[in-house]
């Protein structure tokens, strides 16, 4: 058996011998290592595309007159925006922290979950199917029963947002174990690394990057399934705020919460985005293959 600090230098000698770093690699290499993120010419690209739509929003709506409890301008959402400013805001934390509080319990579960399925084959047959159907059940179904077992709290809303992010991060995980080198963990098996320390030392870090790609795909879920949690049952949260003014025929502060669910989703994403940038950089400098 070979130990860990002499195990993770012989990892990283090897693959720097068989990967180039960053320096060495192509245009379209180089790119294809950043796809999912966003340069400063793509940020205003896509703001520009926005500000186009909401001048054609507002000149429709100016030009042809419509009523405000069908369409409102997007004048009048900003002012809602900014006239229930506070109780947007306060709206917004409860809505976030079981927003966290779900992708992180979504997160550690898949995790957990990976490990077992990647170490038992049996367990991966019997248990994918399982997994798989759990991800068919309808939450307009499922949500009200949460809601009912666990009452009006914060735990309703952290097991709807686990149950429907977990699946996503659980398979980038299995499928970034599968893309570790296989000449790799058989030269460590024969150096005598342990079964564990081929897994924390080469499967771990090769399924780095599609974990990340899981999480960037669940976290634009996750706040969607807060706020439908607090649609079934809640006492506060921006899917309140959204069902009252529904209620209310507010189409306008509904547009406003709706406004203050995207930002939060953003926030969440450039969170994982800069979490990635900063692990996955970090290893690249001493790992050039992650």
């Amino acid at each position: 058996m070979i130990g860990w600090s002499s195990l993770s230098s012989f990892i990283s000698t090897i693959q720097r011998l068989k990967h180039p770093g960053v320096e060495g690699l192509s245009d379209h290499e180089r790119s294809s290592r950043h796809q999912g993120s966003f340069d400063g010419s793509q940020w205003a690209i896509a703001l520009a595309g926005l500000a186009l739509m909401a001048v054609l929003w507002e000149a429709y709506v100016r030009l042809s007159d419509v009523s405000a409890l069908i369409l409102p301008s997007p004048s009048r959402v900003m002012s809602q925006m900014v006239d229930k400013r506070d109780l947007l805001f306060r709206n917004s934390v409860p809505t976030l922290q079981a927003t966290v509080a779900g992708f992180f319990v979504s997160l550690s579960l898949a995790f957990l979950l990976s490990v077992l399925l990647d170490t038992f084959a049996w367990l991966r047959r019997a248990g994918m199917p399982i997994l798989i159907v759990s991800q068919t059940l309808p939450l307009t179904a499922i949500a009200p029963l949460v809601v009912l077992w666990f009452g009006f709290g914060l735990m309703p809303k952290i097991i709807l947002v686990a149950l429907v992010t977990f699946f996503p991060v659980l398979v980038a995980l299995l499928q970034g174990y599968e893309a570790t080198d296989r000449d790799l963990a058989s030269l460590l098996r024969s150096f005598g690394a342990t079964r564990w320390q081929i897994f924390w030392m080469a499967r771990v870090p090769t399924a780095l990057p599609y974990l990340f790609a899981g999480l960037r795909i669940s976290i634009t879920y996750a706040v969607v399934a807060a706020i439908f949690a607090e649609y079934s049952g809640a006492r506060s949260g921006l899917g309140i705020v959204i069902l009252n003014a529904k209620n209310s025929f507010r189409p306008d502060l509904m547009l406003a919460a709706v406004v203050f669910c995207s930002a939060l989703t953003l926030f969440l994403y450039a969170v994982c985005a800069l979490a990635q940038s900063l692990l996955i950089g970090y290893r690249s400098g001493r790992n050039p293959h992650v």
